[in-house]
């Protein structure tokens, strides 16, 4: 096992396109932690100078306490698994899984020894006398996880490793995945797009944007306290619904969110300990979780559903909301499929599946609980905490 520490790292491109800008990111001992963010954001190159198949610009990257900045990819005891499985066709999976340690001459006992031991981890022993032609896509992602296991290294890297792999699958390799870094207790840098994946694996979630590190904490404190209103946006299925309001005290305390052409009133009581309470009146990025509007008759803010998504244990409704959305640069591309994008709605409700729901077309009014608000600075877009 070994940590892996980035200080002050920057990778410039020809044409002075900065993929990596200035990351600090301390990856602890045995720790599974996930790289995230989206396409184009600089999370595959900092796994590739973790493996020297990349070098740096400015700053040092250390593995062990090491200091590995110039150190050649073969002597950093580290081994990675790709998106492509890159197996040899015309060797079995005994043979795959052992060719890497036969190059570097090792006694053919060890060999057998470790082979074996990758295989009975891996449920491959029955498998042994296939080639890749003959296996399932899970099971050569399994024979290319057994290429890097039987290499024994300090640190285990994963780039987008089961993105070839259907929903079903890739939901039991993100389980296997788990248990077998736990058994191993081996530190394992995980890098990927989806967030549904980066939040189910990792002991820590890294989020990156444009090559800068936005937050890195564990999943639940990501979802709950998101550092700034881009990791807002983008960790959570349906995405969080992010606006542009206006804060207003009014009477004997009370405050009015004003969304558009509505507006939400809060009590003192209602304010306490919210971020609201900690927000001057004036312009504010309000973000609330679809699972947590409320539909309450007597709000003076009113929607319109546009199209109702079962989804059998619940209901996600789709409405056309009066209210100006903050957009973040349209989320720097996220996935087309998300319901934001798709469907070009504003408000994004999730409701179970007995609660009473509007119908297609039906007005409604949403309520944001206070308690349930995240706000957000409207000029350096960091959380109000």
């Amino acid at each position: 096992m070994a940590s892996v520490t980035f200080e002050s790292i920057t990778k410039t491109f020809e044409g002075g396109v900065d993929a990596v800008r200035d990351l600090d990111l301390a990856i602890q001992d045995g720790e599974l932690l996930v790289l995230v963010g989206p396409s184009g954001c600089g999370k595959s190159t900092a796994l590739r100078m973790i493996a020297g198949l990349e070098n740096p610009t400015l700053g040092e990257i250390y593995i062990g306490g090491a200091r590995v900045t110039e150190t050649a990819p073969r002597e950093r005891d580290v081994a990675m698994v790709f998106q492509q499985y890159a197996l040899y066709p015309h060797m079995d999976v005994r043979r795959n899984l052992g060719f890497a340690l036969k190059i570097k001459g090792m006694p053919k006992a060890e060999i057998a020894r470790r082979v074996d031991f990758a295989a009975q981890l891996l449920e491959l022993t029955e498998q042994m006398h296939k080639k890749p032609g003959q296996l399932s896509g899970g099971q050569r992602q399994r024979v290319a996880m057994g290429r890097a296991i039987v290499r024994e290294p300090q640190v285990f890297l994963m780039d987008e490793p089961l993105s070839n792999l259907d929903a079903k699958l890739r939901a039991t390799m993100r389980a296997e995945i788990v248990a077998l870094q736990h058994e191993l207790a081996t530190t394992l840098v995980h890098v990927t797009h989806d967030q549904v994946e980066a939040m189910t694996m990792g002991q820590r979630v890294a989020i990156m944007r444009r090559g800068v590190l936005q937050q890195v904490a564990p999943p639940d404190e990501v979802y709950d306290k998101p550092a700034n209103v881009f990791v807002a946006g983008f960790i959570g299925t349906p995405s969080m619904n992010l606006f542009r309001g206006l804060l207003s005290t009014v009477a004997d305390g009370t405050r009015h969110l004003t969304l558009g052409s509505g507006y939400m009133e809060y009590s003192d009581g209602e304010l306490q300990g919210t971020p609201l309470s900690r927000c001057a009146d004036g312009s504010v990025i309000v973000g609330i979780r679809p699972h947590n509007v409320e539909l309450r008759p007597e709000v003076e803010a009113h929607a319109s559903a546009r199209l109702i998504e079962s989804l059998g244990s619940e209901v996600l409704v789709h409405a056309e909301f009066d209210a100006p959305v903050y957009d973040i640069e349209g989320m720097d591309n996220l996935d087309d499929e998300s319901e934001t994008s798709r469907l070009n709605t504003q408000l994004v409700v999730r409701l179970d599946s007995a609660a009473p729901r509007p119908g297609k077309g039906e007005s409604f009014c949403p309520y944001f609980p206070a308690a349930r608000i995240h706000a957000f600075d409207t000029a350096s877009g960091l959380r109000v905490s």
